[in-house]
């Protein structure tokens, strides 16, 4: 067996691995710092695309928020000015209303005032004979006992007959008199009663009964989407008082819960009252079709006669 001994100079190839080493070393460090340059412009481009996304939304956004404003503004003014025109107009009846209201009541006032004066000047006529009776007897009355004295002179044996018998003729007389007054007072009351009978309406004790129909209007509206109802009971106002009012909304509220219902044809009174409502309607066209639609579509009932 040979041995060859041999000398490898190593200095070239660790030199050229030390510039291999150094070119990977840069190498590394500028993909490290492409790296860093790419991560920063992708957060730089995410960034800018974020903001644009936030800026067109918030624009968007905004513009329809915007446009809803200005819609909602306009039908408010719209509103506005309706109620404002609502306003002058009730202005204007509340005026007319008052003035109306002004003139009756001073015509009232007038036609109250003479019919006072009448009756008290009929009253007036009525008591006149009994103030005349009495003004005329009273002082009679009041001197009876003075003027029923016997006061002739007689002689003193024939004083207690002759003044006895003075004494009641002169009853007698006094007596026919009052008798000859209380004819005539009674006669003149007769009179005066056949005139009053025919001034004055006769008066009725048998009052026949009478039934008054009242028109009443049953609302039934929906609160809500749990079915939750409201009942509004309208009624008249004209000839009914307030109490009287009341008692009808307690009585009809308490019979509409029972009410049996049946369907049955809309009547042309309705028909013809709902065409004028909705053609009078300032509302558009399509909201008219469409009540028109629903109020055609819509099934009618009555109340079943008891």
């Amino acid at each position: 067996m040979a041995y060859i001994d041999c000398v490898v100079d190593t200095h070239p190839m660790a030199k050229e691995m030390q510039s291999v080493s150094t070119h990977i070393k840069g190498t590394t460090a500028a993909v490290v710092g492409m790296r860093a340059a790419v991560i920063q412009a992708e957060e730089e481009a995410a960034d800018h695309v974020c903001d644009n996304v936030n800026r067109g939304f918030y624009t968007l956004i905004h513009s329809q928020i915007s446009q809803k404003i200005a819609k909602l503004q306009s039908e408010v003014d719209s509103h506005l000015m309706k109620l404002n025109q609502l306003r002058k107009q009730l202005l204007s009846i509340k005026g007319r209303m008052e003035r109306d209201y002004g003139m009756i009541s001073q015509r009232y006032i007038k036609l109250f005032n003479g019919l006072n004066k009448s009756l008290q000047q009929r009253v007036y006529e009525l008591d006149k004979p009994t103030i005349e009776f009495s003004v005329k007897e009273v002082n009679t009355c009041f001197n009876r006992t003075k003027l029923l004295t016997a006061t002739v002179p007689v002689s003193q044996c024939e004083s207690l007959s002759i003044s006895q018998k003075i004494l009641a003729s002169n009853m007698k007389y006094r007596g026919l008199r009052v008798i000859d007054s209380m004819t005539k007072f009674l006669a003149d009351m007769n009179t005066q009663k056949q005139l009053t009978d025919q001034i004055l309406l006769p008066e009725q004790t048998d009052v026949p009964e009478q039934h008054l129909v009242i028109p009443v209007l049953i609302s039934e509206s929906n609160l809500d989407k749990y079915g939750n109802k409201r009942v509004d009971i309208f009624i008249t106002q004209a000839g009914l008082s307030p109490k009287s009012q009341e008692r009808i909304k307690n009585a009809v509220n308490e019979a509409a819960l029972s009410f049996e219902w049946k369907e049955g044809a809309i009547n042309d009174e309705v028909k013809n009252e709902f065409s004028k409502i909705l053609s009078a309607s300032t509302s558009s066209q399509r909201v008219k079709d469409m009540a028109h639609s629903l109020f055609v579509s819509h099934s009618f009932q009555t109340i079943k006669m008891q």
